[in-house]
């Protein structure tokens, strides 16, 4: 760094390097940004934040994360592991499957025995604040997938609101006012009652996220909004809520605070990794599995440091691979690099992933030998030039199941039960 060439964190000193306190932001020692203050840590910080969201490590150098690096030595607060402290069986649905050109299912096509819930995805939430349809035939697939129920008497269904696609902005409008947020919640509740949905599940992605269209105040407002859901709702409905992997979105969730109006969190572990690494610039553009154990253990550390009841957490489990054409069709295994993501399927039509459906396909056509690792739980396969995916199968999903049930977890979700083989 320089005078010309400030610092992106700390202050810039006289020998060129960036960092806080004395030696760098002092008189006669600082160049630029002279004024910076660290994420946390007593002495750098601003007041009141010395402490990192979501109490992960506080590095000796100022700055929030998870692994040694920041909770090693020279650790300044929120230091060490976390402590660790029913079953749910629950299969998200995508309405817009039936418009692929194959393998599509409608809501009749659904056993509904294998699953103690259904979710309906996605309706989403109007410029006014009303729920609204996400697509045209929605309000025809509505009582096909409610009346499920008929055939397993034990089984709950549930709307889910939003979604990726919905963004996040929305989300921070409706909950800003209290207005807004009886709006939703009073047309949500006169929707379930017309369509005979059980439950309401939201996933909004993400709160307090710049990128998403989030605001700070987002995160208070969440905790709001679903007091007064539960409020309204009482035990009539069920209420759960979607939570990511990640500790750059998930630090925008007071989940201490959302915890006790939530019957369960859902927690999305899956797409840890995907085509966009490439654009990180803290990630390598390499192929790696989007469903690894391991990396989703330090997600659920997230929520061990803060309480979290292990009961009201579910484990995400992805009914679909994520795709790669490999830079070098030679190099086959997680770590090597990749140009793009992979092929299109027939069927999904996406670059960069497939259903299990077709990845079951691609195998026996190319009669392939699947490479497992048995720590992460997730499977790889390559084929053709230069194409290579990740995915699940009901051998890793058996080890998944067996992860839960050592944690003791509320159970396990699927997305989605139509990306099935």
């Amino acid at each position: 760094c320089s005078a010309s060439n400030p610092c992106e964190f700390g202050c810039c000193s006289t020998s060129g390097s960036c960092g806080f306190g004395p030696a760098y932001c002092g008189a006669g020692n600082c160049t630029s940004t002279c004024n910076a203050t660290a994420q946390c840590g007593p002495e750098y910080a601003p007041p009141g934040q010395q402490n990192c969201p979501l109490n992960v490590c506080c590095s000796k150098y100022g700055f929030c994360g998870t692994t040694s690096d920041f909770c090693g030595t020279g650790c300044q607060t929120g230091c060490g592991a976390a402590t660790q402290p029913g079953n749910r069986r629950i299969g998200y649905y995508e309405s817009w499957n039936t418009q692929r050109p194959c393998d599509t299912w409608s809501p009749t096509q659904i056993d509904p025995s294998l699953w103690t819930h259904l979710y309906y995805s996605f309706a989403l939430i109007s410029p006014d604040f009303q729920i609204s349809t996400m697509n045209e035939y929605d309000t025809t697939y509505y009582p096909q997938f409610t009346g499920l129920k008929a055939q397993n008497p034990g089984l709950q269904v549930f709307i889910s609101i939003g979604g990726w696609a919905a963004g996040g902005q929305i989300f921070s409008q409706m909950t800003s006012s209290a207005a807004n947020r009886q709006a939703f919640i009073s047309s949500a509740i006169a929707f379930m009652q017309t369509y005979g949905f059980d439950g309401i599940d939201i996933d909004w992605e993400y709160p307090a996220a710049g990128d998403r269209g989030g605001v700070a105040a987002d995160t208070a407002n969440y905790v709001l909004f679903m007091q007064e859901l539960r409020a309204a709702c009482g035990s009539s409905y069920g209420i759960s809520a979607t939570l990511p992997t990640s500790y750059w979105y998930l630090q925008g969730f007071n989940i201490v605070g959302m915890q006790p109006y939530v019957d369960w969190f859902n927690f999305m572990s899956y797409d840890i990794h995907g085509t966009w690494d490439g654009n990180n610039p803290f990630t390598a553009k390499v192929v790696n599995p989007h469903t690894n154990l391991t990396e989703v253990s330090l997600g659920l550390d997230l929520l061990w440091r803060n309480l979290i009841d292990p009961s009201k957490v579910v484990l995400g489990l992805a009914f679909y691979g994520r795709t790669f054409t490999l830079a070098d069709p030679t190099c086959t295994t997680p770590g090597c690099p990749f140009s793009a993501g992979g092929d299109a399927g027939t069927c999904t039509q996406t670059s960069g992933i497939l259903s299990n459906a077709e990845i079951q396909r691609i195998i026996k056509a190319n009669n392939l030998t699947p490479t497992i690792d048995q720590t992460a739980a997730v499977k790889w396969i390559s084929w053709g030039d230069s194409q290579w995916a990740s995915y699940d199968d009901a051998e890793t999903y058996r080890l998944k199941q067996s992860f839960a049930n050592n944690l003791c977890l509320g159970g396990t979700m699927v997305w989605a039960i139509d990306l099935d083989d």
